[in-house]
Formats: structure tokens, C-alpha cells, sequence
């Protein structure tokens, strides 16, 4: 692919030069590389006299474009969830009928109704008007989880006129480019464009975010790509009055089922409070202008939602472009995660190789097999491989999922250590490190994610909170009484346990609840707390609804009493029993006994 290269400069006002005065229209077969976010793409094509239809990532892209009023005289068309076929057709016989430029903004999913009103209309999108892929990056980004994103793609390399557009695009390798001689234009800025970029990496996301925010002044734009993530901070920093969240359609729901209120899921200027929180849909060609110059707060979270990872060559960079008139401060709070590989790009290739190749020796199998049986079984392997992901459903490779997967693993892979986030901005040309720290604490997020973890059975938690106690030793700071709160929640009684009778007995204890019990309940006579301490161990030793022996009734309260060093006033017998439950005297196979139906109470 070529690549030509165009300098934009700051003129003598200091501004920049807008994309219309060094590049008046783009050119067909062109990926344009900004290499800075508000250049002036789209507003370029929005003002080209020609027809244009431009893909956009979101709804919040298309809803800021038509309301802006620099676009006020534009003949702007926004398509959506709730804009038809029908709508759009009329629009376009509107436009033709006053002599203007068709131009329509639409996601990737309603294209197809775009595609659809060019037909009623008789007119062949691809010779008829200009398709514009914007923010072309988010076709590798959101492939994995979003697949319907690259259904324009294959009628846009039908189109005579097309191009794509991004600051921070990611290397394409569907073969088509090179097949058409696609086009690189990269801009390059000939000023310092460089921002100073604060990384905080800790173990402890909550508790570094809340050391952050502690020494910030004037609002604050804080990026989370997960809405659990972001009630579950606003919650626990106390912050849900002071705040306003901008997501998807389906998280607003979310939150006002959880009675927050301060939420939408388009830019809204109105809303906006001290510490506004945004998710993915944000990320990326939304205009946020502001009189204030805000800081900006990226989340990540390798542990709960790792889909939170920032990727600092292009989501950093598109995040800090939102706001056209700067920024006073950014920074990255982020834990990491040893379970994160790290690959090379080049093994993340051959990687994908190995499966084709693994898929295409089975497929042969499954195209020569002499029985339906056998086509069978090898038809239910074929759609578990790997590979089988990478393409769509008829047969054909899904080159921007391959694109999707080695970037995703590549990302993922900075997030492996503090060290290796630290490199991925040090080698990032859009950033500078102002600050760096590691803030580490007591415990952490891999604490919490071991405790909460369903796969490990009620002992195996407890021999971790014990751990994490151990750890946590005696709580001199709020931070650390908060830890054990938090322990507490998950399992009071193994805390309390650790208090009264600590580690080691515990482990000698192997961890049984009943014995434990028993052990708690005499360290509190021993120091005397309560007075009730035989009727608790005895409460401990029989349970209401179950059927027990003379002899073991018998042994069993003269053990307690031993314990305690009682000298009962009459002889132990079952009888005694009687002074702690009601009873049903009963046999079980011939051997006498009481079955208890009532605690007579402690």
C-alpha cells in the first residue's frame, strides 16, 4: 500500500489548520490517518458538494453531528434504532427536490436501510455517492463482540468512491486493499502534539482511584468501559450525588432500575456534574466542548472486566480527543494481570495459521467422509475449532476478526505487568509520562477476585480470607478497616473466628465449623464475655428437628461440662436435655432417644 504523507500546521492565531485547507476533498481508495482527533474529516465531507453517506461507530456520533450548528445548513440525515427505510427515502426525495446534497450519517447496523432507500429510490449507491467509513479503527476494535460492524464492508469495496477515516487506525489485512491499490494518507503534524499522561498502576483499583480523585480540582471525565464498574465506584467513593453517567441504551435502564437517575445515553452538556462517567460509545468522534480545560480519569480493571483495558495507540488517544478545547490532566488508574500472555504479533500470526491449517486437514475429512454419521462428527468439531470463529457463515475468512484477535491479544498482553503498561506508553508517540507510581496495598483486587471466586468450595474461601487477614494484620487506616468490612460481608463467621481464636488454631482445627464453634464459644468463657457459654456449645453440639440417642446425649453434655470444668448439681443423664429443647421422646431401631423440635432459648 502507499503511503504519502501531508504536514498540517498551527497558524499564526495558534489554531490548527482544519483538514479542508491542506486536503480540500478526499481522495477514492484512501485511508486517511489523521494522527489528531478533530482535524475536520467529517466536517469536510458533511461541507463536499457531493452526496456522501458516512458510517459512523454510534448513535451519540450522529446525534452530536445533526444537532451541531456548524452543520446547521448541511441538509444533515442521522439513521438509527427508530429511523426506517421509508424515512430515509423521503428525505432523499426532499433533497432532490430543493437541489441538495444528500448527506446521511448512519451506524453500521442501519445501513442495510440506507442501502435500501438508494434502491427505491432507483439510484446505485455505488457510483451515486461518496461512502466514508469514519473512525475506521473501530472495525478491528468491535469486531469480536460486535459483529454486525463490518456489514457495510462488503458493498464499500463495490463503491467507486470510498475512503476511510481514523487518528488512530490499525493495520487492515483483508486482501481487498491491496487488491483495489488502496491509498495511506497520513497527516503529520509539523508542532508538539504530545500530551503528558499520568499512569498509576496498582493492585488496588478502588482504593487508588479514590487516592487520585483526592488530589483533583474542577470536574472530572472518567472512562470505564463497564457500567457495573462505574455504580460500583460512584457507590462506594459516596460520590452518586456528584455525579452524571453518559452509555449505551441498555445501561441507562440499568441504572435507573437502581434509582440513579443522572444518566443518558447521548452527549448531553445539561446533565454533566462534577465527575462524569463514560463508557465505550464515548470513546470515540463525539465532540465534547467545554468552557473548562477537565481532567480526564481512564479506568481499567484486569480482574472484573478486563474488557476495560485501554489500548494507549488508539483508546487513550481517542478518549483525550473528545474535548476540543483541551485538557488539564490525564491519567491512567489500572491493576494488572499475571494471567494476561504476552505474544508477538508475528505469534499471534502463526498462531491463527496453525487453526486454518488444522480446520482446512478436518474440512477435507468432512468433504471426503463416506457416511452421513461421519459427516456428522466431523461437522460438530469443525464449528468448535478455533478457526471456525474466524469466518462467516458461508465459509469465507473474516479478515477484520483475525485483525480483532491480534489486537485483543496484543492489548491484553501490556496489562501482564506494571512494567510492560509502563513501555506500551513509553512507546506510544502520542504520550509522554509525567508521572508514574505503583500504588500497592495490602490486599487487593486478586484477593477479592480469590474470595469471590464460585469454583472454590466453602474451606478453600475461608483458607483465603484467613490468608488475607493474616495479611492484613492489625488495621490502622480506614482503608484497612475497609478491607475487613469487606471480609466481613463475604463470611462474618470465619472473621470473627480469626479474632477470638486466630490462624493456627483454626488450621488445627482443619477448618470444621462445628469444632470452630465450639472453640469460639470457650475463648469467650475463658474471658468471661457473655455467661451463656454452655448453653452456646451445647446449642452448637444439637440441632432442632434431628434425633439423638440417650448414650450420645449423655456423653455429649457431660463433655461440654468437662470442658467448662462443671460439677453439675444432679447427675447428668438425657434427661438433661430436656433443659434446653423441647422433646418427643422416640425410638429408631429399638434404641431410646428424643427427637428436639423447639430451643427452649439461651
Amino acid at each position: 500500500m502507499k503511503n504519502k504523507e501531508i504536514t498540517v500546521s498551527k497558524k499564526a492565531n495558534g489554531e490548527i489548520q482544519y483538514l479542508t485547507e491542506i486536503l480540500p476533498e478526499i481522495p477514492t481508495n484512501t485511508i486517511l490517518y489523521k494522527k489528531l482527533t478533530g482535524l475536520g474529516a467529517t466536517y469536510g465531507e458533511l461541507k463536499a458538494h457531493r452526496n456522501s453517506v458516512i458510517i459512523e461507530p454510534n448513535k451519540p456520533v450522529i446525534s452530536g453531528k445533526c444537532k451541531d450548528p456548524k452543520h446547521g445548513k448541511d441538509n444533515l440525515f442521522g439513521v438509527s434504532d427508530g429511523v426506517y427505510t421509508d424515512d430515509i427515502v423521503a428525505y432523499m426525495e426532499r433533497s432532490i427536490k430543493q437541489n441538495k446534497y444528500i448527506k446521511i450519517l448512519t451506524t453500521p447496523e442501519s445501513f442495510y436501510k440506507v442501502l435500501g432507500a438508494f434502491e427505491e429510490m432507483d439510484m446505485n449507491i455505488r457510483y451515486n455517492c461518496f461512502l466514508l467509513f469514519d473512525e475506521c479503527h473501530k472495525i478491528v476494535k468491535d469486531s469480536g463482540f460486535r459483529p454486525d460492524i463490518t456489514l457495510p464492508m462488503d458493498l464499500f469495496f463495490e463503491c467507486e468512491n470510498k475512503a476511510l477515516v481514523s487518528a488512530t487506525p490499525i493495520e487492515f489485512t483483508d486482501p481487498r486493499f491491496e487488491e483495489q491499490k488502496f491509498q495511506a494518507i497520513t497527516i503529520k503534524p509539523t508542532f508538539d502534539y504530545v500530551k503528558d499522561i499520568n499512569l498509576h498502576v496498582t493492585n488496588n483499583l478502588l482504593q487508588a482511584v479514590k487516592e487520585v480523585l483526592a488530589g483533583l480540582n474542577g470536574n472530572c471525565f472518567v472512562f470505564c468501559n463497564s457500567t457495573d464498574t462505574i455504580y460500583s465506584m460512584m457507590h462506594q467513593l459516596g460520590l452518586l450525588n456528584e455525579s452524571a453517567v453518559f452509555c449505551s441504551e441498555k445501561s441507562v435502564e440499568k441504572l435507573k432500575s437502581l434509582k440513579f437517575d443522572n444518566v443518558s445515553d447521548i452527549w448531553n452538556k445539561d446533565i454533566i456534574k462534577r465527575y462524569n462517567w463514560l463508557t465505550s460509545r464515548f470513546y470515540n468522534a463525539v465532540d465534547i466542548e467545554l468552557a473548562e480545560k477537565p481532567t480526564i480519569l481512564l479506568l481499567t480493571d484486569c480482574y472484573f472486566a478486563d474488557y476495560t483495558a485501554f489500548d494507549p495507540n488508539t483508546d487513550t488517544i481517542q478518549c483525550v480527543g473528545r474535548f476540543r478545547n483541551g485538557v488539564s490532566a490525564i491519567h491512567h488508574i489500572s491493576n494488572t494481570n499475571r494471567n494476561f500472555l504476552v505474544r508477538s504479533k508475528e505469534e499471534l500470526k502463526g498462531r491463527i495459521s496453525c487453526w486454518k491449517d488444522v480446520y482446512g486437514m478436518l474440512q477435507n475429512h468432512y468433504n471426503y467422509a463416506t457416511t452421513v454419521s461421519a459427516k456428522d462428527a466431523y461437522s460438530a468439531v469443525l464449528v468448535s475449532l478455533p478457526y471456525a470463529e474466524m469466518l462467516d457463515e458461508k465459509g469465507r475468512t473474516r479478515y477484520f476478526k483475525i485483525d480483532n484477535y491480534i489486537n485483543t491479544e496484543l492489548v491484553k498482553g501490556y496489562y501482564n505487568c506494571p512494567n510492560n503498561l509502563h513501555e506500551s506508553y513509553k512507546s506510544c508517540d502520542a504520550f509522554t509520562i509525567n508521572h508514574y507510581s505503583l500504588l500497592n496495598y495490602k490486599l487487593g483486587d486478586y484477593e477479592r477476585l480469590q474470595r469471590l471466586n464460585k469454583s472454590n468450595s466453602i474451606k478453600e474461601k475461608r483458607k483465603i480470607m484467613v490468608q488475607q487477614l493474616e495479611l492484613l494484620g492489625e488495621c490502622k487506616t480506614e482503608m484497612e478497616y475497609q478491607f475487613k468490612r469487606d471480609l466481613e460481608k463475604a463470611d462474618s463467621f470465619i472473621v470473627e473466628a480469626y479474632d477470638k481464636i486466630g490462624k493456627g488454631e483454626i488450621e488445627r482445627l482443619k477448618y470444621n465449623r462445628k469444632k470452630i464453634k465450639e472453640a469460639m464459644i470457650i475463648a469467650d468463657y475463658h474471658t468471661k464475655i457473655t455467661g451463656t457459654e454452655v448453653s452456646q456449645m451445647i446449642y452448637n453440639s444439637f440441632e432442632v428437628g434431628i434425633w439423638y440417642s440417650r448414650k450420645f446425649i449423655k456423653e455429649e453434655i457431660n463433655r461440654i461440662f468437662n470442658l467448662f470444668g462443671i460439677e453439675p448439681k444432679k447427675a447428668v443423664t438425657s434427661h438433661t436435655i430436656l433443659d434446653f429443647f423441647h422433646a418427643v421422646e422416640k425410638k429408631q431401631k429399638n434404641i431410646k432417644g428424643y427427637q428436639l423440635t423447639m430451643r427452649k432459648g439461651i
